[in-house]
């Protein structure tokens, strides 16, 4: 009988393993790295993919699916919070919350909240709307894009989504973005497709012309 192949889903992403790191090292297992004495799956295979939908930009907008964004004719699933990603979410939007209102700069929305970004439907982790881009109807989506948006990265992201997540944000007219990663400590903050940088947990994360005044050093959002 033909050995029928393995589905995607059924492959291990890690697997506890005796081997030590020199026997590795002799012994190449192909598709995995090594790692603390497990092996790991290079290319973990996509647990959220997208879903082709008939819907049209305008009916998401409308008729919002929860748990999904759009993007061009497809619903993306938004991975389920962690603890981890929760956490470190509430933290950024406290420090922003406190800075924003205090000086009047404009406001501050969390997970679920609809922005219309360029043909996509985004509903960033945390994000800021100034003063001057409120003028808006408080009982329906933003047909525009945040000045400021925020996403932490979760277990099941894909490298690439959250690079072209970032430049379509920037691409609508967001005019900064910030990726938090909670495994490195980190934060990637986009300008643009060309002005992109890392800041470690020594750093500190500025929020430069789109939320002056605001300074956190990064350690501090992943406490």
């Amino acid at each position: 009988m033909k050995e029928s192949r393995k589905d995607a889903s059924e492959i291990p992403e890690v697997i506890p393993t005796t081997m030590t790191l020199e026997d590795f090292l002799e012994n190449d297992v192909p598709g995995y790295e090594y790692m603390d004495g497990k092996l790991v799956l290079k290319s973990p295979p996509e647990k959220h993919l997208p879903i082709p939908t008939t819907m049209t930009l305008e009916d998401f907008l409308e008729n919002d699916v929860p748990g999904y964004e759009y993007a061009k004719g497809e619903l993306i699933p938004m991975a389920p919070a962690t603890r981890r990603h929760g956490k470190i979410s509430a933290k950024v939007a406290w420090h922003l919350y406190a800075h924003i209102y205090e000086n009047g700069l404009g406001e501050v929305y969390t997970a679920e909240t609809i922005f219309q970004v360029g043909e996509r439907v985004m509903k960033p982790d945390v994000a800021f709307v100034s003063t001057d881009r409120l003028d808006v109807d408080e009982d329906k989506t933003f047909p525009i894009p945040p000045d400021l948006a925020i996403e932490v990265v979760s277990p099941t992201d894909v490298h690439y989504r959250i690079v072209r997540k970032a430049f379509d944000y920037l691409e609508a007219g967001t005019r900064l973005v910030w990726v938090l990663d909670p495994i490195a400590k980190a934060v990637t903050v986009y300008r643009s497709k060309t002005d992109i940088e890392l800041l470690t947990h020594e750093a500190t994360l500025t929020g430069e012309d789109i939320v002056p005044g605001f300074a956190c050093p990064v350690e501090n959002l992943f406490e």
